[in-house]
């Protein structure tokens, strides 16, 4: 199975956070040795659109065929056409090829190659269209509010749930961003990563940090050093 880590070279949240040195090594490097230490994946790719990172990438052992092209790397270009025209570039297949292919976010370096095999093992289990990572919301949806045209806050869904307690509540979970298993033809075809045969691979919140900002970035070289120091 092939392991695809896109890595865009712009980001305004936190500008080179894919390259930035995290607990002793690029944020970048987690992902690829994690990857590379899989014993369900073949192999590592790494897609971006900038040299620095495709150096960076190969100085770790991931496979960088090509940049990725400029149309492919702009903020709102969509991660869908990222996969399926790498999935092209390295198998030369048609878009219904069925055979499933691995996502690790780069912003996920807290997912562990465990992680990794076990939710493909679950794939392979459950027959799976798809296998998304997620950890249990931290508040419930319901309770999400927004500001209307006139400033007034206002309740996001409409439901007769938004006062309740949380122990009233079933629970929510959200995808953490950390593994995606996709089969090809779910993606190129439906351009989604849903259907009716996709199951949650379950991780606890330590594990399930994705960097956004400065703030998720020290968060989680917190957690990386505690466990760190506790291997010791």
């Amino acid at each position: 199975m092939i392991a695809i880590i896109p890595a865009r070279g712009g980001s305004k949240g936190l500008p080179g956070k894919n390259i930035l040195p995290f607990c002793g090594k690029p944020l970048i490097a987690w992902t690829i040795e994690a990857a590379l230490a899989c014993k369900s994946l073949d192999r590592v790719i790494v897609s971006t659109d900038s040299e620095e990172i495709a150096d960076t990438a190969r100085t770790y052992g991931a496979e960088v065929p090509g940049l990725r092209p400029r149309e492919l790397a702009l903020d709102n270009s969509s991660a869908i056409d990222v996969y399926i025209y790498l999935w092209k570039k390295l198998t030369g297949k048609a878009k219904s090829d069925p055979v499933p292919f691995v996502v690790l976010q780069p912003t996920s370096p807290l997912r562990t190659t465990e992680d990794i095999n076990t939710a493909v093992k679950l794939f392979h289990e459950k027959k799976a269209d798809s296998v998304i990572s997620v950890s249990e919301a931290t508040h419930p949806p319901v309770w999400a509010k927004k500001i209307d045209e006139k400033g007034v806050l206002r309740n996001y869904f409409e439901t007769s749930q938004s006062l309740f307690n949380r122990q009233q509540i079933p629970v929510a979970y959200m995808p953490n961003g950390a593994v995606f298993i996709l089969k090809n033809a779910l993606v190129a075809k439906n351009r989604n990563y849903y259907s009716d045969k996709t199951y949650p691979y379950h991780m606890p919140y330590e594990r399930s940090l994705d960097i956004d900002n400065i703030w998720d970035f020290r968060i989680a070289e917190y957690i990386m050093n505690f466990h760190l120091n506790n291997k010791k």
